[in-house]
């Protein structure tokens, strides 16, 4: 299951991609349009910052920014950063102890199939293309209003 962190980083993600290039965004402004609390944000950005996703900037005119164009983030990346790990099960999490019942395991084929669909899934999936594929949807929606 993907935390309320994980969810807030790509919601935050999409919000820093969709404005204007090389400014830095004021965490009180991202709070306001994400509805969410300054206080959870700032654990959100201080992860994501951490990790070299986006740039901060202290003081007056200070804010975040992507360290990278929308189309160089995966939405796997940005999981990974703020989950650990996307694994449907223990023992296929990173760094887990070799289960002694793996060898006679039956399901665990099934398993290792699902973390292959959700890593490949997540990892293909850029903020590009979320943004792109809002703005499709939003311009179909103008098209039936018409």
């Amino acid at each position: 299951m993907i935390s309320t962190k994980g969810r807030y980083s790509i919601r935050v993600m999409l919000d820093l991609a969709m404005q204007e290039p090389n400014r830095y965004i004021p965490l009180k402004d991202i709070a306001a349009r994400q509805g969410l609390s300054d206080k959870y944000l700032e654990i959100v950005l201080k992860v994501l910052v951490k990790e070299k996703l986006l740039k901060g900037l202290r003081g007056k005119g200070g804010g975040y920014q992507l360290t990278r164009a929308p189309e160089d983030y995966t939405i796997g990346e940005i999981l990974m950063l703020s989950e650990g790990n996307l694994s449907s099960v223990a023992c296929l999490a990173p760094g887990a102890e070799t289960c002694e019942r793996a060898a006679q395991c039956i399901t665990l084929p099934m398993w290792q199939k699902f973390n292959t669909m959700v890593h490949d899934y997540f990892f293909g999936i850029t903020l590009a293309d979320l943004i792109a594929q809002s703005q499709n949807q939003q311009k179909k929606n103008q098209k039936e209003e018409s």
